[in-house]
């Protein structure tokens, strides 16, 4: 983890990457909650991909970022995972 800090604090000093670091902030900061909520849950991706009826590997491309779920599929997450989604626009 202390790598990884590092790591981004040499990258953020490009303005380039800072500014598309700082436009995924809401991306990863709604990954990152709900693997929170999963692991507060107590749930494997795969378990978790069960209660939503559909694959783990949907739920690990979710997780690493890689796919751009609908809000249907963050519902069914939330649901699954006994939580709320909520959406604004401010």
């Amino acid at each position: 983890m202390e790598s990884y800090k590092i790591l981004r604090k040499q990258l953020l000093k490009n303005k380039e990457f800072r500014k598309a670091y700082t436009a995924l902030g809401p991306e990863f900061a709604l990954i990152q909650t709900l693997i929170e909520k999963r692991n507060q849950k107590g749930l494997t991706q795969a378990e978790l991909a069960r209660r939503m009826k559909t694959k783990q590997s949907a739920i690990a491309r979710l997780e690493s970022g890689n796919y751009n779920p609908t809000l249907e599929f963050l519902g069914k997450a939330a649901k699954a995972l006994d939580a709320q989604l909520k959406v604004s626009i401010i």
